[in-house]
């Protein structure tokens, strides 16, 4: 839970449209919500920002402590964030930068405010410098210029779901295109890892949402069809069987087996591109004429 002075800047931030007071009056500030790495719940933690382009940086300062702060804790375990700034609102990924580039921007935060400097000069620590860039861009390939039918938003999803794995291969390519001193691959950074977590924790959910409520609900007014969803379900356990093999590969913060990594990888986009073609075949003729967002629903339509 926020501390109570931070929940009386949330509170504030979000009722004047991203202005505060006090301390932070005139600042650059965002709403930063996180998923607790342990918890599972959301944190929501106020935090300066700088931008640089078009992204916006924040640093793990915590004042200068000893400790990185919980919430950078939170988006190693989930790299999926929710940032408030202003009256926007939009999710974006967190990714630490690394190496020669994490020097370029916090030099860059540091003419913009130089405070961190001195927050850096009181900790032995590296401060880390986390890259928020938009989860999902206004416009991608593929993407259905309208969603008005259920079929339209599941193909959605498995567009954005090809598009992520087709990203996260592209950028393992360039990594073993790219050798090191020693001729040897680099060691694969974290912009890899945190793509490929968010991808497999994204498919993780679609596909339970699936297996919970959009295919039993199908099933129920096609009960012929019981040969297909059969088969829908021994896909999902044959991709959630490598989803898992990566999860474990990604569980520290550097990929240790890189070269195991890019094979399961390949498993993994065959495996998922053979499922949504086979899934698009059999249910987008079902589900063509049903309405979306349902008849009634309030807020975000949820992902089926």
């Amino acid at each position: 839970m926020p501390t109570s002075f931070h929940q009386s800047v949330i509170d504030e931030f979000r009722a004047n449209g991203g202005k505060v007071g006090g301390p932070f009056a005139g600042g650059d500030l965002l709403l930063l919500t996180t998923t607790g790495a342990r918890s599972g719940a959301s944190r929501t933690t106020p935090l300066g920002y700088v931008r640089h382009h078009d992204r916006l940086l924040v640093v793990g300062s915590n004042l200068g402590g000893p400790r990185h702060p919980g919430w950078y804790h939170n988006l190693l375990a989930h790299p999926v964030v929710r940032v408030e700034v202003g009256t926007e609102s939009f999710e974006a990924l967190a990714v630490p930068a690394e190496g020669a580039r994490r020097e370029e921007l916090f030099a860059h935060v540091v003419r913009a405010s130089p405070g961190y400097g001195d927050y850096q000069a009181r900790t032995a620590r590296l401060l880390p410098v986390v890259v928020l860039e938009r989860a999902e861009p206004e416009e991608w390939e593929g993407r259905p210029r309208e969603v008005r039918t259920l079929a339209d938003k599941v193909l959605e999803v498995h567009t954005w779901l090809r598009g992520q794995v087709r990203q996260v291969r592209a950028e393992t390519e360039a990594y073993f295109a790219a050798p090191g001193a020693d001729g040897a691959p680099p060691s694969l950074g974290l912009q890899i890892r945190q793509r490929c977590l968010a991808f497999c924790q994204a498919l993780e959910f679609h596909h339970v949402s699936e297996d919970g409520h959009l295919f039993p609900g199908i099933a129920r007014h096609h009960p012929h069809l019981t040969d297909v969803f059969d088969r829908l379900a021994d896909e999902h356990r044959t991709v959630a069987r490598v989803q898992g093999e990566l999860a474990a590969l990604l569980d520290g913060l550097a990929i240790a087996d890189p070269a195991r990594f890019r094979a399961e990888l390949d498993e993994m986009s065959a495996q998922l591109n053979a499922h949504l073609d086979y899934e698009e075949e059999v249910l987008l003729p079902l589900l063509a004429d049903v309405p979306w967002p349902p008849a009634g629903a309030t807020g975000p339509a949820a992902t089926p």
